[in-house]
């Protein structure tokens, strides 16, 4: 049997969250990616609580970008979202990459994130 896109994503996302943990010190970095936008969090999965997050749905990031299903929206999210992560205190995370590829625009989001301090 073939499976659909989203199914092969459904059962990727489900073997990374098998493997990938957040806890208090180290907490889980989370991406979403839709057609239109990128949603990135950072969630303490002990607690089950979201630390910190950030889109490319923002008014402050959306007034700036074009789109937010490109690159660029993904350079800034990852950057804002490292930035408040920072504020928190927060600098050491584990990557869920969502059941996506790394590749695109989870790349480009996880890159920019390292480069404003995220350790991972």
């Amino acid at each position: 049997m073939k499976l659909t896109r989203q199914q092969s994503k459904q059962r990727r996302h489900r073997r990374i969250r098998g493997k990938v943990f957040g806890s208090s010190e180290r907490p889980r970095f989370s991406v979403f990616r839709s057609q239109q936008h990128i949603y990135a969090q950072i969630i303490d999965d002990t607690s089950h609580h979201t630390l910190v997050a950030a889109s490319s749905l923002e008014p402050e990031l959306k007034s700036k970008l074009s789109s937010g299903a490109n690159c660029e929206a993904s350079k800034e999210v990852g950057r804002l979202v490292a930035t408040r992560s920072k504020e928190k205190g927060i600098t050491k995370v584990v990557f869920d990459r969502g059941g996506n590829l790394y590749h695109g625009r989870v790349q480009v989001l996880a890159d920019a994130a390292r480069e404003a301090g995220l350790d991972f």
